[in-house]
């Protein structure tokens, strides 16, 4: 599109903004599509498991792991735009955890309840139910914290290849996170104690914080691409599940921000679990870690550390171009990332 001038270019915008931006709410767009089954359930969490397309499906099942802050959508985002999709479109069995909003009840559920109780619990039901002894793990942000917590804790389980997203393992890379809790001006006994779990509006507020102006550039550019349809449903649904955030269940919480954020514990093998200790050293699956270069929640300095920590002699990292979010959606990932992961896990699942 062409303007003749300063004068239309403005009326250009401006009549953009007066027929797009309040009509976005609108937009009925469906996420999480991908035909599945619930095929086990513990209190809020869900099991899903997506109905196979190919007549042949790789020996071993992949189960996915989320994040616990942000809603599992993002993994099956849109027709196209889906993890889950294309896994099962390769011809991966795909099974993935919905750990579901935390209630106050929840408010005691600490790390031990995913990574020694409810993520086994679900392995043994897929197990159970695909008749394999061995299982593939994919964990994107906090869910590859988990999922390395799950692989150090069961050395002698079920678990054949360990994939993690933009996963942070080092603390002292993630700067604003430790200023923002900080003991000395953020009182977390307090926050847990009043309210039980710490709300999402916090945790959005938080991630906002990392890029101040990062929505007004976005809404800039959906105005600049109003016209263009898929464009906007794009958007919208992205836009949509970065202010979705759900609950922080407090005693999780607390360990995360104390034992991670504040301590580092992680990165020196010290964290525990229970009676166990957390030594990422002693991981020896099949291993693969991908990083995004412009990562602003979980930053480059946070993760490199992760690769060289795992004991496995099979190990490998991807680092691409682009945000946290472009590495599960988007062109960047369907194109470049997709592909590649398909490759590594593919001559590892038979």
């Amino acid at each position: 599109m062409t303007h003749n001038g300063p004068n239309e270019a403005i009326q250009v915008a401006i009549e953009r903004s007066r027929a797009g931006v309040p009509a976005l709410p609108d937009l009925d767009l469906e996420v999480g599509v991908t035909p599945k089954d619930i095929t086990h359930t513990n209190g809020t969490l869900r099991l899903y498991h997506y109905h196979p397309v190919r007549d042949e499906v790789y020996r071993v099942p992949v189960i996915v792991i989320p994040s616990l802050v942000s809603r599992a959508y993002i993994l099956d985002l849109a027709k196209g735009q889906s993890l889950v999709e294309y896994l099962v479109g390769q011809g991966f069995d795909v099974y993935l955890i919905d750990w579901g909003t935390p209630r106050r009840e929840h408010s005691g559920m600490r790390l031990e309840d995913y990574v020694l109780r409810l993520m086994p619990e679900c392995i043994e039901h897929i197990l159970g139910e695909t008749g394999e002894r061995e299982i593939s793990m994919i964990g994107y942000c906090m869910g590859g914290q988990l999922a390395c917590m799950y692989a150090a804790t069961h050395l002698e389980g079920p678990l054949k290849n360990l994939v993690c997203f933009t996963t942070p393992v080092n603390s002292d890379g993630m700067h604003l996170y430790q200023t923002w809790t900080d003991a000395e001006h953020f009182d977390l006994d307090e926050v847990i104690k009043e309210l039980g779990n710490i709300p999402p509006e916090l945790m959005s507020a938080s991630l906002q914080a990392l890029r101040p102006l990062q929505r007004q550039a976005g809404q800039l550019k959906l105005l600049d691409n109003l016209e263009n349809g898929p464009f906007v449903e794009g958007f919208v649904r992205l836009d949509r599940w970065a202010a979705d955030q759900i609950p922080f269940p407090g005693e999780t919480a607390r360990q995360f921000i104390v034992d991670f954020l504040r301590e580092n514990k992680l990165v020196h093998n010290e964290m525990e679990l229970g009676s166990q200790r957390v030594d990422l050293g002693a991981i020896r699956v099949p291993f693969l870690h991908v990083a995004a270069e412009h990562d602003h929640i979980v930053p480059r300095e946070s993760s490199k550390d992760l690769i060289g920590l795992i004991g496995s002699d099979d190990k490998q990292e991807i680092v691409l171009k682009g945000g946290h979010v472009s590495m599960v959606a988007g062109g960047n990932a369907v194109r470049r990332l997709w592909p590649r992961l398909d490759a590594w896990l593919s001559t590892r699942s038979c």
